[in-house]
């Protein structure tokens, strides 16, 4: 079994619903370990739409990385998804954030994440629940990450 580290967002619809189903979705197939609180953000990259609700889960999981994603998409797709341009609106979003500490680069995935260093409202949740977890490439912490970010506005712990 591997521990993966997902992160999911949302910012259509009903936006608590969305996630409580992909995380229903996910317990099927993988033991849900950990789960971050809510938090929600302005959008990241394309600011016109509306605010997101993100939350890290802490999974284990059979599944191997590409099996990992496959099921990812299709949990998208069950709950309605529909493919827009970059950074744009979604109804739910799920990625793989870290596989245990495998540094994978590979066009269709990459592992861990290329962007998690660079997006508080990833690594926010994800401190939480791991604050000690060392990136594999940069050997740095959760808490190391996410203190080195200059600016931590703009994401706010959902009540």
């Amino acid at each position: 079994m591997s521990i993966a580290f997902l992160g999911l967002g949302t910012n259509l619809g009903e936006r608590e619903k969305n996630l409580d189903r992909a995380i229903e979705m996910l317990g099927r197939k993988m033991c849900l370990c950990e789960r971050s609180s809510r938090y929600e953000t302005a959008a990241w990259g394309y600011a016109e739409q509306p605010d997101f609700l993100n939350q890290v889960l802490k999974v284990q999981t059979d599944l191997t990385p590409l099996r990992l994603l496959n099921y990812l998409k299709k949990i998208e797709v069950e709950l309605g998804r529909v493919e827009s341009f970059r950074f744009g609106p979604r109804l739910i979003d799920i990625d793989i954030l870290f596989y245990d500490d495998l540094i994978r680069n590979a066009s269709r995935l990459q592992i861990p994440h290329p962007r998690l260093t660079e997006r508080t409202f990833v690594l926010m949740p994800l401190k939480e629940i791991a604050p000690d977890w060392v990136h594999p490439v940069s050997n740095k912490t959760v808490a190391q990450l996410l203190a080195e970010l200059p600016d931590k506005t703009g994401v706010r712990l959902w009540a």
